[in-house]
């Protein structure tokens, strides 16, 4: 969160990174505006398939959709923020109406203990942390914020290396923040190496004539691609960054992060409420939807027999089996070739169990992490390889038979190991 970055450990506890936060830097150059122009115009041209989307639709009261989000739970003692993160639907739940709502309030049911003594405020905070990454693409949400002084919701992504190299060499991308104090300002800002805290890479955008972004929904986006990160408002690009803008320091956003929503209360940055901020206070999230291009294209991958790659059952649970099968149509044999590496199907990726590289390991469906074990490589010769184990996409005993499962094997040019893919 612009230069806070409290940071996860993937158990689900909240740590910090110990960075405070700074004011929105100079806006890019004419130069950079430039180089968002053209990069703008070619990314219009590419079709979009969407890898991940949450509309937040059912019942009133409910918990968000846990397979694809774990919610933190804690207080940030290095942003000096005020609220504690609870678990569960008591600060975070669906309205019935197609949104989420997180709510901050001035209450302490739990008898939270913070930083400070006792807690004072609680809210809630959600990642996709081993359960979906993104690696280029356009990730969007659309939400209208909450108004008042010490508010600070954010829509932002951390690198999923996070847990081995740490903040800030993870890397940060903040899509939107808004602090309270400037209720028409959002930042869309970088953290890495060099970079972090006060030295952050960024800049603001304003609403015209007074608005105030939480008077209305704004659509928050990044259009993410190799050296290449723009910022959007409602569709209105506003900055671009690109290594050039880091002045030799490295630039660490060639690689899967996931995704975080919350709503802090209080901290170096926004400030602490004050007797004009009225409690509660919400974030309303009516979507989050990645959407990838720069080559990503959906359709059935054929094989042996004319026969589709298959999700058993069509079942999106973890660990389904992927088959051979007649091809059908349907969701199961939809299969998005992503710019990031892998192969989707059902909002899910195709992983190797265990990350084995053994002959004969099979292959399944699984929540997208990012892990070696989810990369696979095309080449010309039609073959699909997952470059970590250097073996094949196999048909098993090369049987044409419904429902054989598919595994990993040494590359052998044969029919079995042949693909076409979208």
């Amino acid at each position: 969160m612009c230069a806070a970055a409290a940071v996860l450990a993937f158990a689900g506890t909240l740590l910090s990174s110990g960075a405070t936060a700074a004011p929105a830097p100079t806006p890019r150059s004419a130069e950079a505006a430039a180089t968002r122009g053209a990069a703008e115009q070619a990314a219009a041209a590419v079709p979009l398939a969407v890898t991940f989307e949450d509309t937040f639709d059912g019942p009133a009261g409910s918990a968000v959709n846990s397979s694809r989000w774990q919610q933190e739970t804690g207080d940030n003692v290095n942003n000096h923020e005020r609220q504690y993160y609870t678990p569960g639907n008591a600060n975070a739940a669906l309205d019935g109406q197609g949104h989420l709502v997180i709510t901050a309030r001035r209450e302490n049911p739990g008898n939270y203990a913070c930083w400070y003594g006792t807690c004072q405020y609680t809210s809630a905070r959600m990642n996709t942390a081993g359960r979906f990454t993104a690696q280029y693409g356009h990730v969007e949400a659309r939400m209208r914020v909450p108004r008042g002084q010490g508010m600070w919701p954010a829509f932002w992504m951390l690198g999923n290396d996070l847990g081995s190299v740490g903040w800030p060499a993870s890397g940060e991308i903040d899509v939107m923040e808004n602090i309270g104090s400037e209720p028409g300002t959002v930042h869309g800002t970088l953290h890495g190496p060099g970079y972090s805290g006060g030295e952050s890479i960024g800049a603001g955008y304003t609403l015209p004539n007074g608005q105030a972004f939480a008077d209305a929904f704004h659509t928050f986006a990044v259009d993410w691609a190799p050296d290449s990160i723009s910022w959007s408002v409602d569709g209105q690009v506003y900055e671009t960054r690109t290594p050039a803008d880091l002045g030799g320091d490295p630039w660490v956003f060639n690689k899967p992060f996931f995704l975080i929503l919350n709503l802090a209360v209080g901290g170096y940055w926004p400030g602490d409420p004050d007797g004009g901020t009225a409690f509660p206070q919400q974030l309303v999230v009516d979507h989050v939807r990645v959407s990838t291009a720069g080559g990503t294209r959906t359709g059935p991958i054929t094989g042996l027999g004319g026969k589709c790659v298959d999700v058993a059952g069509a079942n999106s649970a973890n660990g389904t089996p992927v088959q051979l099968y007649d091809c059908n149509g349907t969701a199961a044999q939809q299969w998005t070739v992503g710019a990031d590496g892998t192969l989707r199907a059902l909002g899910k990726c195709l992983d190797v169990v265990d990350g084995g590289t053994a002959d004969g390991t099979r292959v399944q469906l699984w929540d997208c992490t990012g892990g070696p074990n989810q990369q696979w490589a095309l080449p010309a010769a039609r073959d699909i390889v997952n470059p970590q184990a250097n073996k094949c996409l196999d048909v098993t005993d090369n049987s044409t038979a419904n429902g054989t499962p598919l595994q990993l094997w040494t590359c052998a040019g044969t029919a079995n190991q042949k693909w076409t893919t979208p």
